[in-house]
């Protein structure tokens, strides 16, 4: 009879080795949110790419990612029998690292190359008056009109399916002149007379240059015109920039 027990116990499989030391261990949510920022936190390299503002913006991402799984790690380290994720932590502090310090310096090399020899860079935040400025009258601030007829350098976007004529009619688009905004948002795509003066520029491009119809950032260079007597007038260009450099 005893034979029996002993038989029915070992196909129940209560005497199987290793039965007994198995344990679940949940996965640290900690660990996750580590690895799901530490993923996130690439697009500063995007984000570098075109603005050494908008990668500082992002940074927040890998510092919290990394705050987050170093104290996955240590919850995981104090308790190895109660905690999983080790693995899913370093990744997302190993990836957050990376992208705080090379997001970072790439965006920085960026900034520090994309302006062309004999250019002063400019952009359409220095063109917007400020409370100032606008107190005593003047739309133009001072340091933009010291730009007057200088070669200058600024990033902006395509406003999509219109072009510019000379006495800013907005007609359909023509491949060496377009207008330049400051935002592929809303700037870009509202009516035409909706779109403040000083967040557009008016790009004729020289030397029989041309550029494509494109949504994406770039970088014009040219001489920059003010005609501030345009300011009040809805549509009219007051920047023009007559670009030798398009990229």
């Amino acid at each position: 009879m005893a034979t029996t027990e002993a038989f029915s116990d070992s196909q129940d499989g209560l005497d199987r080795p290793g039965l007994d030391d198995f344990e679940y261990r949940p996965l640290s949510t900690g660990a996750i949110a580590s690895a799901v920022l530490g993923v996130l936190s690439l697009l500063m390299f995007v984000a570098g790419r075109d603005s050494l503002q908008a990668c500082l913006m992002l940074s927040p991402i890998p510092l919290v990612g990394l705050t987050v799984g170093l104290k996955a790690l240590a919850a995981i380290r104090s308790m190895p029998d109660q905690l999983s994720g080790r693995k899913a932590a370093q990744v997302g502090v190993a990836l957050a690292i990376v992208s705080l310090i090379g997001g970072i310096g790439f965006a920085g090399y960026v900034h520090a190359t994309e302006v062309p020899a004999g250019y002063v860079r400019t952009s359409f935040q220095a063109f917007r008056p400020d409370e100032v400025d606008e107190r005593r009258g003047a739309a133009i601030p001072v340091d933009i009109q010291n730009l007057d007829g200088k070669k200058v350098f600024i990033k902006g976007f395509v406003r999509p399916g219109t072009t510019i004529t000379k006495d800013g009619t907005p007609v359909r688009r023509r491949a060496g002149r377009f207008l330049l905004v400051r935002d592929n948002n809303e700037c870009c795509f509202g009516d035409q007379n909706k779109v403040k003066y000083y967040d557009q520029a008016l790009v004729s491009l020289v030397d029989n240059k041309t550029m494509d119809d494109s949504r994406r950032l770039f970088r014009v260079g040219g001489t920059l015109r003010i005609l501030p007597e345009r300011s009040r007038a809805p549509g009219r260009p007051v920047y023009l920039l007559e670009a030798d450099y398009l990229q």
